[in-house]
């Protein structure tokens, strides 16, 4: 049987936490849905946030609801060498030790000691899509991707994430989509 997953390119964006958002937009705002993700819950908001390193800046990154627990930045890392801080390659939520920057709001600004990450290229997957593929939470794959561009590839060291609350994709950022160039919809195939 083919292990096929749908390949989606993430590109750069924030979470914040309430207090964040606060200070970023005022006292109680509420982030404001401009379409659901892939991912169940998950949202693009309209609102967006400079976020600023010691050698440049993007004036206008997307946010992604809901609020979380900790800020996260997630940039390619060409993004992060351009604004020169440290991204590095972390799963989601692991941001103890990494880059920090300053999040830029209409109302404030935040200074994040650390949350700046390259998102370590994943596959989010449901227990059943997971016993059907035969992999487990945490497994290393090797993903084929064919591309109508002629720069197919197969990306190495993609973590596998196991959660009734994901629906199967794997994540890829711009730098990692730029080398495979997927037309919307691509496929790619699991290999042990």
């Amino acid at each position: 049987m083919k292990k096929e997953v749908l390949i989606e390119t993430s590109a750069r964006h924030v979470h914040v936490t309430r207090e964040a958002l606060d200070i970023l937009f005022g006292e109680g705002y509420e982030l404001t849905k401009k379409k659901d993700l892939s991912q169940p819950g998950q949202f693009a908001c309209e609102e967006r946030v400079g976020v600023v390193g010691p050698k440049g800046q993007f004036p206008a990154v997307s946010i992604l609801g809901p609020i979380r627990p900790a800020c996260q930045v997630e940039l390619s890392l060409t993004d992060a060498r351009s604004i020169g801080v440290t991204a590095p390659v972390r799963e989601s939520g692991d941001i103890e030790g990494s880059g920090p920057c300053k999040l830029v709001g209409p109302k404030g600004e935040v200074e994040i000691d650390c949350g700046v990450i390259a998102a370590k290229r994943h596959i989010h997957a449901t227990p059943e899509d997971a016993e059907k593929y035969g992999l487990e939470d945490k497994q290393i794959v090797k993903v084929k991707i064919d591309s109508a561009g002629g720069r197919s590839l197969i990306f190495d060291d993609v973590v596998v994430r196991v959660s009734p609350k994901f629906a199967l994709a794997m994540h890829i950022d711009t730098d990692e989509s730029n080398a495979v160039v997927p037309a919307p919809g691509t496929m790619g195939e699991i290999l042990d």
